[in-house]
């Protein structure tokens, strides 16, 4: 019920977003309301078409996330609070950037907004190694790993890959998100478009199988380098015929539209709160608050998706482990069977 409540409420809370926009009525709040409100379309259409994967997507993640490492909330909160502490840090930094009357001012706040957005995404990707080190540990030897020593590892040996898979990983999703809307988009009508859409196509797969997020689990258990991590990590799905499921999983999807919604609804109290102090500073408020608590938020959301990677990547590298039941096999042989038909 959780599940299906998070996605459908995401759409519903960035138009009560972009209302606010409108209501601020400056230049930057109407472009910023007409982006949300777009963006809260297509959402809604998205979730229409994905409606016969969730019960799928509900089970899998309730089977991957039955049994959590413990501690997990400790690390979880830890993780959210030295984020707002981060994030509270580069806020001010904007702030002197606004005061100081300069022509790079533009400049140097997207500067800050990008190592924000990276620094968080570092934050959320320890979090999954760790999460997803133990789970898979778990699932694949039956072994039981403290949260602490798995912490204390990554933070001691694998923080460059995390950082560098942090940086990559995100462009090579939008690569990859991009190729199917062109691919989609060009249809089989136009020979040129579907020429170059199927070469796109080709580029992005072939980056994926370099740069996924599913390699984290293998960076975490192995001690690999990101590339190969992800590699491996692919060549193995693809031995488990698990790649249409992959194709298919929502897990990153819910996690997306949690964070959406997490940060519509620091937007709009952000927002009203400048709205009553200062309210010729309530746009940017209101955006720079969307951005940390949509990052925020993806942080609170890793331990289940590292939960669900260390699930699917456990399963792919010994289908026949009798931890395993017969979720995956019956999903695979369900999207055969419609792609058959």
């Amino acid at each position: 019920m959780a599940f299906k409540t998070a996605l459908w409420f995401s759409p519903v809370l960035l138009l009560a977003s972009a209302i606010f926009f409108v209501i601020v009525g400056s230049a930057g709040g109407l472009a910023a309301a007409v982006i949300l409100v777009v963006f809260s379309l297509c959402l809604s259409v998205y979730l229409c078409w994905i409606n016969r994967r969730l019960n799928y997507a509900i089970q899998l993640l309730s089977v991957s996330t039955k049994y959590p490492p413990s501690h997990t909330p400790i690390l979880v909160i830890g993780s959210i609070v030295i984020g707002i502490l981060y994030a509270s840090f580069l806020v001010i930094g904007i702030g002197g950037a606004i005061a100081v009357k300069s022509g790079f001012k533009a400049l140097f706040i997207a500067a800050i907004l990008l190592s924000l957005t990276w620094t968080l995404q570092v934050i959320k990707n320890i979090v999954q190694v760790t999460i997803s080190r133990i789970k898979y540990l778990n699932l694949a030897w039956g072994r039981e790993n403290n949260i602490r020593e798995a912490f204390y590892s990554t933070m001691k040996h694998l923080i460059g890959t995390i950082a560098l898979g942090s940086a990559i990983n995100p462009l090579i999703s939008f690569i990859q998100g991009s190729a199917r809307a062109m691919r989609l988009a060009a249809g089989d009508q136009d020979e040129f478009l579907f020429s170059c859409a199927h070469c796109y196509s080709a580029i992005a797969s072939m980056l994926r199988s370099r740069g996924n997020r599913w390699g984290f689990v293998h960076v975490g258990v192995y001690n690999k380098g990101i590339v190969e991590a992800s590699y491996d990590t692919w060549e193995a799905f693809k031995r488990a015929d698990l790649e249409i499921v992959i194709n298919s999983d929502l897990t990153v999807s819910f996690c997306f539209l949690c964070g959406l919604s997490g940060g519509a609804i620091c937007s709009m109290i952000s927002g009203i709160w400048a709205l009553v102090i200062h309210k010729s500073y309530a746009t940017e408020l209101a955006i720079y608050a969307f951005l940390i608590g949509y990052c925020l938020c993806r942080i609170g959301m890793a331990w289940p998706q590292a939960c669900v990677s260390a699930y699917y990547v456990a399963y792919a590298d010994n289908p026949q482990h009798p931890r395993f039941d017969s979720t995956v096999p019956e999903q695979i042989r369900d999207l055969r069977r419609r792609l058959q038909g």
